[in-house]
């Protein structure tokens, strides 16, 4: 709720932003002037960049909030039976062994996204946050592909 809440925020903070800026960036450009048309152009692109973003990180937080959903459905989460420090957060010793068992389940079924989730989660668990992005985004590729893919294809690929 709080990262849905932290989005929200954000978005609105970027339309006030491009409200503010983009009405500056409109009168630099129609000064006419080479140095002040470049800033113009640069507060119009700036904003932009910042969009696509902030786009990508809410469809990533979207995504991986409904494979967690069907992960659940299916059974399929990981048990979180890991000893945690006060912070809540898991202990990374005990973190780091069980990667190794999702790591092997993902070296055996590369294709499969179920196992690419897990191993993202294992990979925040032991503290790599930019692995357990990389696993969670690649596991959210192959996803797409499989519902990509005509129900013969998917079922043969299943046996």
């Amino acid at each position: 709720m709080k990262s849905r809440l932290a989005a929200a925020l954000m978005a609105a903070l970027l339309v006030v932003y491009f409200v503010l800026v983009g009405w500056r960036a409109v009168q630099f450009v129609l000064t006419g002037q080479p140095l002040a048309v470049v800033i113009g152009i640069a507060l119009i692109v700036l904003p932009l960049v910042g969009v696509w973003a902030l786009w990508r990180e809410i469809s990533f937080g979207v995504t991986s909030e409904r494979l967690v959903k069907r992960l659940d459905a299916e059974g399929a989460l990981p048990v979180e039976d890991l000893d945690v420090r006060p912070s809540g957060r898991p202990d990374r010793a005990a973190a780091t062994e069980e990667f190794a068992r999702y790591q092997a389940e993902t070296e055996a079924a590369p294709e499969d996204w179920r196992s690419w989730f897990r191993l993202g989660l294992a990979y925040d668990a032991a503290g790599d946050r930019r692995r357990a992005r990389a696993a969670i985004r690649h596991s959210i590729s192959l996803e797409r592909a499989e519902r990509r893919r005509p129900p013969d294809a998917a079922d043969a690929a299943a046996r």
